[in-house]
């Protein structure tokens, strides 16, 4: 009988994988709970099944969590079942249904595109279920279900949930009433989505989105002022459709019929509009690709994530409409720091340049220069942040040189939006624009407007209006001694302006070659370039003028205090008096903000340099957390989670990360040094909860990141830590390891690995170190070899990721097959190793599967002759099988062993391996081949292969033969006697004795060797139909 063939990994019910990915722990999780409400109910009636799941509810916390969990899976995966288990739920569930909410919110940001159809559709329904029954908290699970109704999208599963989350609103209208945020952020939602609606089969649903936002805006259009000037950018876009342009008409001129309390559209335009409604457009999984540009990949090596986001994204007709919620995005909410506007990191002026050069149409290109300078008509330096006009003048400023054409359709839109935008307010966006030129002057964003003004590569017409329109910008430069001064007294922001021009937008290379030859030849254009002046601006004293204002006079003065001193005892001391200041109940959080922009800026020098000491004792590591920003943290620590100072320490801490992104890792860092803060490493989860970025994994791998740029020692120290307190975040993918092993160098790998070998450091687990293993085939040869390393300095056994030998190529991936044929050196062979080493392809120059094999044979011959013989039985006897049916040997060779469908295994491929082991030995002496079970699979093989492979595999049969032949002739000496007998001279053939004592003697020797003999006396024949097989 054969063996029973290998089962591929179960497919779980929730989310879509592949054989390749690790088991998600989410949905492993949501199957374990399962089980137990399964366990609980099975057998039992509604009625008793309901008591059983309440009284295990009774019994604690995490039973509680076990059974709503479950009957939740249950929900999104058994929609027979899903009314009675949603039932069930609101019966036993203790906590307002909050864990469902929380899983549902975590389901949607994070695991929502894996959702497979039945639970996708099912999720859809549970939160309508939630809405229906009014649970506190379903409105923000709406708001996150809306965010991933994708713009610029048309296809079959969007429109599917945006008329599903639709019907929900207008269903439960009197339940969305209740929420002026929620009202607003459907508004906002709906009319963005109007847009990609204009399809004549679509017009049904755009039909429903028109009257919906009609009767939010014409009921409740208070709270959907709170949208701010963006509200009339996406009017604009509706406004030609019948019902839309009346309400058009009634904001213009009637703005009373709308609400007493609205004054008229300037109202509307001079509130500038919150970050939540620019990004609820953009799915969690853009914003994440979009974040991750903007403070991880350096310039110049942009191209690959760019052309990634463009495929996905960006490629069809419909998602024209999507770069302006993109640039809006871009320009509104991605507020990159000081230290990052600074570094070499990707800015944002080059994401919006390529953006704007893969416009292709008229009426898109026009929107998305409108989503750009939107901000700038309205400008109030005030009320408005620099960062939102920065992007715009840094555009034209670095597109002059290479894309002269970019600028100039810049500059024009800028000239001639002043009067079109709405000529009744055209004073007013003249202001708004000049506004922001003298804000972008007074801020050093620029050193000069003239030289972008009055280019020579704009032609006369547009220098022209531009004189005309900003006479004061126009004016000619200083001269260059004292243009170099003022750049060197420019502020953070333009310190990254490090002649970006070259390339900027199709990002072939970053070309930074002919600088110093055009500031040596054209000296009129040196404002243009950057000058290396880091020590002159880390000398100057530090200048918090601008945020002081904003602080009351109590800390006013107490930061004051701290810019006076140098002395660290007495900055910390004040720094507490700060703490106290902010943990007290009459805190205005309103100057939080403020205050982390004077503190990152006073205590900048703190981030400089090595964080760990050079020789790493209890003393040294408590004095190193004694710096003021610590005081932070030591507060934090001493906390509870419940104490009302918590949340707003926490605040203070993400609002300082955003000025300072060092923050991130000096938390750890102290988190680890210090004894105050031993076993509370899991603050930082709340910390990273706190953050913008709203989510522990981002937040950890950007952190370490930072730490790997900064400090490799405290990249190393730290490593232990972070991957046994969030082995979540770090072994289900190769990210961090990335980090490590792309900047260690030898004496570090070794201590690394001896962490690993004392058990301190556990960086591989079974479930996803094949995945890891193969994501590093992509990787440097040294970051390769040092992953072997550490991941042979676990212990895991190595059939745990033998399968990736199937992606393993002898040109592409050497690293990877040398540390594997190293470590199967020193490994008895298994069935399952065998057959992926044999599964391999053959090659002339690859020599690993010959190699390894020759080793085994010499060392494990016994065990490597059964293995391959199962192997050689397995893959004949299906093919053999077929042919019985079809008499066709040549398909012997193209059908893959029934037991591997990964593998790929032929027996063709086994024979072309085992005869080059045979010509490896050849000049050895070695018995492999002398061995029985190999010999007695090659006899099975051969009775049923066409001439062809007999030919060719003729060197290896004739091994069987010999062994046939060895087995054949006692049989023959004994038949000669009754062969001359009379009785055999007249024909009559009775069985004999000496054949019933063969037969009993050597059963399987005969029932091998049988159906040879008469294919040896008659070659014209053939044994492949033939019974006694």
């Amino acid at each position: 009988m054969e063996p029973a063939p290998a089962k591929a990994k179960p497919q779980g019910r929730l989310l879509v994988s592949t054989q390749l990915d690790a088991k998600d722990e989410l949905e492993e999780r949501l199957e374990r709970c399962v089980g137990i409400v399964q366990t609980l109910s099975n057998g039992l009636s509604e009625r008793e099944a309901n008591d059983a799941l309440t009284a295990s509810v009774c019994k604690g916390q995490q039973q509680h969590e076990e059974v709503c969990l479950g009957l939740f899976t249950l929900v999104l995966t058994e929609p027979t079942q899903a009314t009675r288990c949603y039932r069930d739920l609101t019966l036993v569930n203790r906590d307002g249904m909050n864990i469902i909410l929380v899983k549902i919110n975590q389901i949607l940001m994070e695991k929502f595109l894996k959702l497979q159809e039945v639970p996708r559709s099912q999720l859809v329904w549970l939160v309508k279920e939630l809405v229906k029954s009014g649970v506190m908290g379903a409105d923000g699970v709406i708001m996150t279900l809306m965010k991933q109704i994708a713009g610029g999208d048309i296809s079959t599963k969007n429109l599917w949930l945006a008329e599903n989350v639709l019907e929900i609103l207008v269903d439960q209208k009197e339940w969305v009433l209740k929420s002026g945020m929620l009202i607003a952020m459907s508004v906002y939602t709906y009319l963005r989505l109007i847009v990609d609606h204009g399809a004549p089969n679509l017009l049904p649903l755009r039909q429903k989105e028109v009257d919906f936002c009609i009767s939010m805006l014409r009921e409740k259009f208070m709270e959907c002022l709170i949208i701010g000037r963006d509200l009339v950018r996406l009017l604009q876009n509706v406004a030609r459709i019948p019902e839309m342009e009346l309400l058009w008409r009634d904001l213009l001129h009637n703005p009373q019929v709308l609400s007493p309390q609205f004054t008229g559209i300037l109202q509307l335009l001079t509130a500038r509009t919150s970050r939540k409604f620019l990004a609820c457009r953009l799915t969690p999984d853009m914003e994440t690709k979009l974040l991750f540009m903007t403070s991880r990949v350096r310039f110049g090596q942009q191209k690959r994530y760019q052309d990634w986001f463009q495929r996905q994204y960006l490629s069809t007709a419909e998602s024209q409409s999507l770069r302006c919620d993109l640039i809006r995005y871009i320009c509104g909410v991605v507020h990159p720091s000081n230290e990052v506007l600074s570094s070499d990191i990707l800015p944002r002026w080059a994401i919006i340049g390529w953006l704007l050069t893969t416009c292709t149409s008229n009426v898109a290109a026009s929107n998305a220069k409108l989503a750009l300078f939107y901000d700038w008509l309205f400008f109030n330096p005030e009320k408005d942040s620099i960062m939102n006009i920065e992007p715009a003048i840094l555009v034209m400023h670095h597109s002059m040189k290479p894309h002269p054409a970019i600028t100039a359709t810049l500059l024009d839109f800028m000239c001639r939006i002043i009067p079109h935008f709405f000529p009744p307010l055209e004073s007013q966006v003249r202001q708004g624009v000049f506004n922001s030129l003298n804000f972008i002057m007074e801020k050093r964003v620029l050193a000069h407007l003239a030289p972008l003004f009055d280019n020579p590569k704009l032609d006369r017409e547009l220098r022209s209006m531009l004189r005309e329109r900003f006479p004061e910008f126009c004016s000619p430069p200083s001269p260059p001694t004292e243009v170099k001064m003022e750049e060197a007294a420019s502020m953070d922001m333009d310190n990254h302006v490090l002649d970006k021009e070259e390339g900027c937008y199709d990002h072939t290379e970053a070309a930074f070659s002919d600088d110093e030859e055009e500031v040596n030849n054209k000296g009129k254009k040196r404002e243009f370039r950057f000058h290396p002046i880091k020590e002159a601006v880390v000398e100057e004293p530090a200048d918090i003028t601008p945020w002081l204002d904003q602080l009351d006079d109590t800390m006013k003065e107490k930061v004051q205090q701290i810019q006076k001193t140098s002395d660290t005892e007495t900055q910390c001391e004040v720094m507490q008096e700060i703490v106290d200041l902010i943990l007290e109940d009459d805190f205005d959080t309103e100057q939080m903000s403020a205050l982390a922009s004077c503190l990152a800026e006073l205590f900048k020098d703190h981030f400089r340099g090595e964080v760990l000491p050079e020789e790493i004792t209890e003393e040294s590591l408590e004095e190193s957390v004694c710096k003021p920003v610590c005081l932070i943290f030591r507060n934090l620590v001493t906390m509870q989670e419940d104490n009302s100072g918590f949340s707003v320490l926490l605040d203070m801490l993400a609002e300082l990360y955003q000025k300072q992104p060092k923050i991130g890792y000096h938390l750890l860092y102290y988190l680890k040094a210090s004894k105050a803060a031993n076993g509370k490493m899991m603050l930082y989860e709340s910390f990273a909860q706190a953050t913008a970025l709203g989510d522990l994994h981002t937040c950890l791998m950007m952190d370490m990141k930072a730490c790997q740029e900064d400090d490799i020692r405290l990249l190393c120290y730290l490593t232990p830590s972070i991957y046994s307190e969030f082995p979540d975040e770090t072994l289900r993918s190769g990210e961090l390891l990335n980090m490590i092993v792309a900047v260690i160098d030898s004496m570090q790998l070794q201590e690394l690995m001896c962490h690993v070998m004392m058990g301190d450091l556990v960086m591989f687990r079974k479930d996803s170190v094949l995945n890891i293993l193969i994501q590093s085939l992509e990787w440097e040869t040294f970051e390769q070899y040092s992953t072997w390393q550490l991941f042979l300095a676990h212990s895991i056994p190595l059939e745990t990721i033998i399968p990736i030998l199937q992606h393993l190529k002898y040109k592409e991936h050497p690293e990877a097959l040398s540390c594997l044929l190293l470590q199967l050196r020193r490994e008895k062979p298994s069935e399952e190793m065998v057959k992926m080493v044999l599964s391999r392809p053959c090659h002339p120059d690859d020599q690993f599967t010959t190699s390894i094999l020759r080793h085994w044979a010499s060392k494990y011959d016994d065990t490597l002759g059964e293995h391959i013989k199962a192997q050689l039985i397995k893959n004949n006897n299906q093919p053999r099988k077929r042919q019985s049916k079809k008499v066709s040997s040549r398909s012997v060779f193209s059908l893959r062993s029934s037991s591997s469908k990964l593998a790929q295994l032929t027996l063709e491929q086994i024979l072309e391996h085992l005869d080059n082991l045979r010509l490896s030995l050849s000049n050895m002496k070695n018995n492999f081949f002398t061995q029985t079970p190999i010999l007695q699979a090659l006899q099975h093989v051969q009775a049923s292969c066409d001439e062809a492979h007999k030919m060719r595999f003729s060197d290896l049969f004739a091994l069987a033969e010999e062994y046939e032949d060895s087995q054949a002739k006692p049989l023959k000496s004994r038949r000669k006697a009754p062969a001359s007998s009379p009785r055999s001279r007249k024909g009559v053939a009775p069985p004999t004795n000496n054949e019933e004592e063969s037969v009993s003697s050597s059963a399987s020797e005969e029932e091998d060797s049988k159906p040879k003999a008469p294919k040896r006396k008659r070659k014209g024949s053939s044994a492949v139909g033939s019974d006694s097989d």
